[in-house]
């Protein structure tokens, strides 16, 4: 059986598979490469399992191919028995507030795909000049963008993080960060690893509003332990009376980092030139209901905050890539049931584009399991046909021959991969990254 894939990760210990590994990309691991933070490298040892995959002789990767665009799904399935779709959440959820166009507005996505190199956004430049900074959003995402924009550059100069991403945090001016939510304490989405990380900082002291709090600490005898743990750690960090250690750090502290709660944004307002954005408006919120599915209910009030820079953490969606696949619009994802896409025998998906952006890597890993096994029970039931030989990239190559498409092999990702690493010795980091696709083309063919 050959099955091809759109993108990363799979496992399988069946003797009379094949897989082939379709990347938009001349590099292979996707989120974990571009999404990951900097400063978290323990996440991205799963590259390690991910390369021992790539290099198993029956599996195959092919970057630079993008499908949709190069090589169409259904070509992909006439030299198939099996596709699966794995190609994350690329899109930004919007606002959908006035003024979310002008400069110093960013989706968190672009950012962090700025400090982590990937080619799309190579080109963003963030404007750091100004005080404070408001992220939309309280996930885990939005507290790596508050990190980064917060750490030392001690700390930052030995990852990852690209060398112009350093650059111009060096020069930054942000002295403050407001991470804003809709909801409250008891409903924020991180995970309790990065607010320690924020309240660890060096140099930054946290900054609440004691109000946001109120009732928190009855309630919170009622949940769950993680929801338990992670709201003590935040009703500590905003209403304790600091230890001496504390407060001597917190009184040499230049930075300055805080969670706003029960706000939602409704316009972010421009400088009187109308040039970039000057402030945000926020709607000031209330809780109806409890716990986790409690909703943020406008109260009429509204309140201006003045920041220079905003970023907007609100989530990630996936986009349809080819007309003939069913694709929910409103979800964002493409139908499925356990992974089998719907009414198109022989394509399945996974990740993102199977669940919309929810959970950790850990998360998305075991549902591409499930995926797997999904695929493996129908070749076992019968309910994919594998009958007869399909060609596989043998059916593909002549394709983007024609196409004009040289697809970059694992062997060459290891080029790019040694040429990185020698790049970042040079500079004191684990490695600097090649920024345009163009420049890893070139060094994946010398």
């Amino acid at each position: 059986m050959s099955f091809g894939k759109k993108d990363n990760r799979e496992h399988t210990g069946r003797q009379d598979v094949e897989v082939d590994i379709y990347e938009r990309l001349p590099v292979p691991f996707g989120l974990v490469r571009f999404g990951v933070a900097p400063d978290h490298p323990e996440v991205k040892n799963v590259i390690n399992t991910f390369t021992q995959t790539a290099q198993h002789s029956r599996c195959s990767f092919y970057g630079n191919v993008n499908v949709g665009t190069d090589v169409s799904v259904k070509e992909l399935q006439q030299a198939y028995h099996a596709v699966v779709l794995s190609y994350g959440a690329e899109g930004n959820r919007r606002m959908g507030v006035p003024g979310e166009d002008l400069a110093g507005v960013h989706a968190a996505k672009d950012f962090v795909g700025w400090y982590n190199g990937l080619p799309d956004n190579r080109k963003l430049h963030p404007d750091l000049s100004c005080e404070t900074a408001v992220i939309l959003g309280q996930g885990n995402v939005a507290l790596d963008v508050a990190r980064i924009l917060l750490s030392p550059m001690d700390m930052l100069k030995k990852t990852d993080i690209t060398q112009p991403a350093l650059d111009l945090l060096a020069e930054s001016r942000i002295r403050r960060v407001l991470i804003v939510g809709r909801r409250g304490p008891m409903q924020i989405a991180c995970t309790i690893k990065e607010v320690r990380e924020m309240v660890n900082l060096p140099d930054t002291r946290p900054e609440m509003v004691a109000a946001d709090f109120k009732g928190i600490a009855e309630a919170v005898k009622e949940v769950p332990r993680p929801r338990k743990r992670l709201t003590e750690l935040l009703l500590k960090t905003a209403l304790d009376v600091p230890t001496e250690k504390e407060q001597e750090k917190r009184s040499k502290a230049s930075r300055v980092w805080g969670f706003r709660f029960f706000r939602s944004p409704v316009e972010v307002l421009p400088a009187p030139d109308l040039s970039r954005a000057a402030a945000i408006r926020l709607a000031v919120n209330r809780l109806e209901g409890s716990g986790e599915g409690a909703s943020a209910v406008p109260t009429g009030e509204v309140e201006d905050v003045p920041c220079g820079l905003v970023i907007s953490s609100i989530g990630y969606k996936s986009l349809p890539i080819d007309p003939l696949l069913p694709f929910d619009s409103r979800k964002a994802i493409v139908p499925n049931t356990m992974g089998r896409v719907q009414k198109t025998a022989g394509v399945y998906c996974s990740g993102w584009l199977k669940t919309g952006p929810t959970g950790v890597i850990g998360t998305t890993m075991n549902n591409s399991f499930d995926t797997a096994r999904a695929l493996l029970e129908d070749m076992d039931s019968g309910a994919l046909d594998v009958s007869s030989a399909k060609p596989g990239s043998q059916g593909v190559t002549p394709l983007l021959e024609k196409r004009g498409v040289k697809p970059v092999e694992f062997s060459d990702w290891e080029k790019i991969d040694n040429e990185e690493i020698k790049r970042g010795v040079a500079m004191g980091k684990p490695r600097e990254k090649l920024l345009s696709v163009d420049e890893m083309l070139h060094v994946a063919r010398t």
